[in-house]
């Protein structure tokens, strides 16, 4: 039944993606598709119907009683039509998995891996504590592929504005509020002169009067003071992480990342682009929240759970990129971890775990304090 669940979670990924790879792609202006993306949807309609409607059948199966005597016995001399009917629609199954499989890699990828695994056989780095202010006090497991730097965790997701130039206003008017850019001699959201005096813009840059908002990933060839030093979180797909989690694992701000809503089966690709507070994780930019259907308002948008995280440490160059290399880049070592199918079966069901009663001990903890 896990096997029929987990087709029927890569089907809908697989139509997912494609449409927020496109949709990535046409919200740009300037940009254009990747040559090299997968084939429309309608090609592979037939194998994505196919291969739910087999997992639908072994499921079926798998449900039905098999036969027994008056006494209530099971039979066992030899096997029930029931079981016979499983055999064949496993059999199916497999069938219509290679058949998806060889659509999701394109005409010419007869010759490569299966896509689909049978499992995911991950284990647990470290346990994030959360205990941010406003949010729920949980632990997050942090897991990785043995053998594998990838790692990967289930949280909700708040949204960052950070590095859009609209992002903050000394009149509070700008896409978040200006509390979450810190407070005057404390400035952390807003680039700043020597004297921790925030820039704001001239009549030159894109939204004059606004502060310049900043990013832990910059490109550091501009000035401190433009605002297209920064990454703009209303174009630019980037997630957010903790910066003492991001040391121990050994990511830097410019690594790639792939990001799963679990709810609605949508993807995207992403860059690391920011470091937010020590006892937060589940953050990604309003561009990102956008690709992943999810509400992009910086204020009141976000997820509370569902939204699946896989990090490749050492995979950037520590600058910022456009989207089309951030989605060919991630897209790349996507596939070698495993691809889609490997993201949907390692799929994290409700692994956050209340602060109080049932706290794993073994793994490192990671906290504020």
């Amino acid at each position: 039944m896990k096997r029929a669940s987990r087709i029927l979670l890569v089907a809908t990924l697989l139509c997912s993606s494609i449409f927020a790879r496109a949709q990535q792609t046409s919200s740009t202006p300037g940009l254009s598709r990747n040559p090299a993306s997968a084939n429309p949807a309608e090609d592979c309609g037939g194998s994505i119907g196919a291969a739910r409607q087999a997992a639908r059948n072994v499921e079926r199966d798998r449900r039905t009683p098999v036969p027994s005597d008056s006494s209530g016995a099971v039979q066992m001399d030899g096997a029930s039509p029931v079981q016979v009917d499983l055999q064949q629609d496993l059999t199916i199954l497999r069938e219509k998995e290679a058949a998806l499989n060889r659509c999701a890699l394109g005409r010419n990828g007869l010759d490569a891996p299966p896509v689909l695994p049978v499992e995911c056989a991950n284990e647990q780095l470290l346990s994030f504590q959360m205990n941010h202010e406003g949010d729920e006090e949980r632990e997050i497991p942090i897991l990785h592929v043995p053998g594998d730097t990838a790692f990967f965790y289930e949280a909700g997701m708040t949204i960052d504005a950070d590095g859009a130039p609209n992002a903050y206003h000394p009149d509070n008017i700008g896409l978040d509020d200006l509390s979450n850019a810190g407070s005057p001699g404390a400035w952390y959201g807003l680039a700043k002169d020597a004297d921790g005096e925030p820039f704001v813009q001239g009549p030159e840059d894109p939204f004059p009067g606004y502060y310049v908002s900043a990013t832990a990933l910059a490109d550091r060839t501009k000035a401190a003071s433009d605002p297209a030093r920064y990454v703009d979180a209303s174009k630019i797909p980037f997630i957010v992480l903790p910066g003492a989690l991001a040391r121990q694992i050994g990511a830097r701000p410019g690594d790639f990342a792939v990001v799963l809503n679990q709810r609605n089966g949508q993807r995207s690709y992403a860059i690391f682009g920011d470091v937010g507070p020590s006892d937060r994780i589940g953050e990604g930019s309003v561009a990102l929240a956008e690709n992943l259907g999810i509400r992009s308002d910086a204020r009141n948008g976000g997820a509370r759970r569902g939204i699946l995280f896989l990090v490749f440490p050492g995979s950037g160059n520590g600058r910022p990129r456009p989207i089309e290399e951030i989605n060919s880049e991630a897209e790349k070592l996507l596939l070698a971890w495993g691809g889609t199918a490997q993201l949907a079966a390692c799929a994290v069901p409700n692994p956050a775990l209340p602060i109080a009663g049932n706290r794993n001990q073994n793994p490192t903890q990671i906290s504020a304090h």
